[in-house]
């Protein structure tokens, strides 16, 4: 069983911070800016009070402060000015470090604070696009990276996921115009990250659609089931993970004659999982989007 990652080496702070390990080195030597540990062999490994304070120091030096001039500043007061800054300018920035602290120190009162000053300022929609959307894909390159552990990701993405249910239950009350399109949306076998269809549910309720949310992990041959009871189905899905690049024509084939051939329904993928598929040879009624927005923008 794999530990709750603490300790963070200097590639590790590269993928949180986006500083690159040779300006962190270079700031360690000239400033003092951070403590490693280091082992017998000299290399540094770094605590969270370190990628704390390396992010703190990323916004100020990204919102024009020199990097002498915090160098001057103590740790309490690099905090002070943070939170000073983010009150009046880029509240984007300094929410995206908020949560990345959050999710590594598994603080859920971090985590409901940062989003709540943010809906002082912002719609859901808009804290969806501009932050937690961006922040999910980050979080997915830094689990690859090895740089977050599970217990990481699945921390963070559950209260995400509770922000998008929330959101989608306060539509759900509502009768859904026209009733003669129905949306459903599903994700294929062993695909468990939802986060990016359930923000596609919450969109098209938020437009008046009736739309029926499956979830993960559902097999194609459940999708004949809903054939037989509604007529011009758009069906959506989110690919991350899977199918395999090696399954996945296999996959929207065996799709397409299950739900779509012979009828007027139609499907909508989006993920990362298609960014290398060739568009060309697609089943007919399907289309493909490259990013989240594109897709939500055509609903």
């Amino acid at each position: 069983m794999k530990t709750i990652k603490s300790v963070f080496s200097i590639k590790d702070l590269e993928n949180l911070t986006g500083i690159k390990a040779h300006t962190i080195r270079m700031w360690e030597k000239r400033y003092d800016l951070l403590e490693p540990e280091r082992s017998k062999t000299n290399i540094r490994s770094y605590n969270l009070r370190n990628m704390q304070k390396l992010l703190n120091i990323n916004f100020l030096n990204t919102n024009g402060f020199k990097i002498s001039k915090i160098a001057a500043l103590d740790e309490n007061e690099i905090t002070t000015k943070v939170r000073e800054l983010s009150i009046s300018e880029n509240i984007e920035h300094h929410s995206f470090n908020a949560f990345k602290l959050s999710m590594l120190n598994f603080n859920h009162q971090l985590f409901y604070k940062t989003y709540n000053q943010l809906l002082e300022e912002k719609s859901f929609r808009q804290i969806f696009n501009e932050i937690l959307h961006p922040f999910i894909i980050n979080i997915g390159m830094l689990w690859q990276t090895q740089t977050i552990s599970s217990a990481h990701e699945r921390f963070i993405t559950s209260h995400i996921r509770q922000k998008i249910l929330i959101h989608i239950e306060r539509l759900q009350s509502i009768d859904p115009r026209p009733r003669t399109k129905t949306f459903v949306l599903f994700l294929p076998v062993n695909e468990v990250n939802d986060l990016g269809l359930l923000y596609i549910n919450y969109e098209l309720l938020s437009k008046g659609y009736h739309t029926i949310y499956l979830g993960e992990n559902i097999p194609t041959e459940n999708l004949k089931q809903l054939n037989n009871l509604y007529k011009d189905i758009t069906y959506i899905s989110y690919l991350t993970e899977m199918p395999s690049m090696k399954n996945i024509s296999t996959y929207l084939d065996d799709i397409y004659e299950t739900s779509l051939k012979g009828t007027s329904n139609t499907m909508l993928i989006t993920g990362k999982r298609i960014k290398d598929l060739n568009v060309e040879n697609l089943p007919e009624k399907m289309t493909v989007y490259k990013s989240l927005d594109n897709l939500v923008k055509d609903l």
